[in-house]
């Protein structure tokens, strides 16, 4: 009898991380030159389940958010827990602000995907999809770290994956 291998994926983030990461990019506002005087803020929403930035104008927004990214790719963060997709809205003072919503677990929708995809690269593998998380089994390690590879380099997933429990 060949003994499965298995692995679960996930999609989470370590907010401890994030909060380094959001720190980060505060200290980096606070003495760059083009945000002087503007008092630009970024702080997380209640329960830490997203970013609400609010700067003075579109290109203060932008240069924000790219900072705040490059800060994150530095910490080994996903670019895909910040959910961009929420418009604009006008605040007090001529102000523009944005909440960012973080991206944490899976849909139905985005693990049925995941389990397509993973059907169609490497049919011998078993996906199982249970609640927030996709447990993927094979008798061949190459085949699962295959897997790993075709998931990472997907751009279809718009979710952040992290594989854990690999057995």
């Amino acid at each position: 009898m060949a003994k499965d291998f298995s692995f679960d994926i996930v999609s989470d983030f370590d907010i401890q991380e994030m909060n380094n990461a959001v720190d980060q990019t505060k200290r980096e506002i606070s003495t760059r030159y083009d945000f002087k005087g503007t008092n630009p803020q970024i702080d997380f929403e209640e329960n830490k389940t997203g970013l609400l930035v609010n700067v003075d104008s579109e290109y203060k927004l932008t240069a924000l958010i790219d900072i705040l990214e490059s800060k994150m790719i530095k910490r080994e963060l996903s670019l895909k827990i910040l959910d961009k997709t929420k418009p604009n809205e006008n605040a007090s003072g001529g102000r523009i602000r944005k909440s960012i919503p973080f991206k944490k677990g899976l849909t139905q929708d985005d693990a049925k995907k995941i389990t397509k995809i993973i059907r169609d690269t490497i049919p011998k593998a078993k996906a199982n999809i249970q609640g927030e998380e996709v447990r993927v089994s094979s008798g061949s390690k190459d085949e699962l770290q295959a897997i790993m590879q075709t998931l990472r380099a997907n751009q279809e997933i718009n979710v952040p994956l992290q594989f854990t429990n690999l057995r």
